[in-house]
């Protein structure tokens, strides 16, 4: 039964929870639209967000609708996963918006980790690459990396602002972690 919970939880948290992750963050960190990765974000998740886009218009910068997604696949992925009893302990609605909420965030926290680790391997095989790839992964880390670069300088030509970055997020992700644990 182990193995059904992780298959599950791989499938729907980390690709579908993911892909409409992406598809809320990469307008905000202006991303193209004309890049084949987006484009396919887009077209991945089109099926759930047109209808939603009739109902409810986006505000601002936000697309509401895709925000509403995203909590409604965390909310379809949470309910699956408890049912398949990787959250017994879940007894009220109070425990599962938590849980909700926090694998919500869990997933944002670990997009960021692993698109710094691919960015900054990137950045060692292939500097001057302007691929899809790179220029959407420079969308995504740039605006996390450029304060750290401010504080912390270079030192002999070596960036060590991703390190501090990560540092930072799997700190926030052992806090978000430790209180899913902690409040129940």
């Amino acid at each position: 039964m182990a193995a059904i919970r992780f298959i599950f939880e791989a499938l729907l948290q980390f690709l579908v929870v993911t892909l409409f992750l992406l598809r809320v963050l990469l307008p905000l960190v202006r991303a193209d639209s004309r890049n084949e990765f987006s484009q396919a974000v887009m077209r991945l998740t089109n099926p759930l967000i047109l209808p939603l886009r009739k109902v409810l218009p986006p505000i601002g910068k936000v697309d509401t609708a895709s925000l509403v997604a995203l909590l409604v696949v965390q909310l379809f992925t949470t309910a699956t996963l408890w049912l398949l009893g990787s959250y017994p302990w879940i007894s009220n609605g109070l425990q599962f918006t938590h849980v909700m909420l926090v694998r919500l965030i869990l997933s944002l926290l670990y997009l960021y980790m692993f698109a710094l680790v691919i960015y900054i391997l990137l950045g060692w095989v292939a500097p001057n690459t302007h691929s899809p790839g790179s220029v959407l992964l420079s969308n995504l880390c740039e605006p996390l990396l450029r304060p750290v670069r401010r504080l912390i300088p270079r030192i002999a030509d070596i960036d060590f602002s991703a390190f501090f970055v990560l540092v930072g997020l799997q700190a926030l992700a052992i806090l978000v972690e430790g209180s899913l644990t902690a409040s129940f």
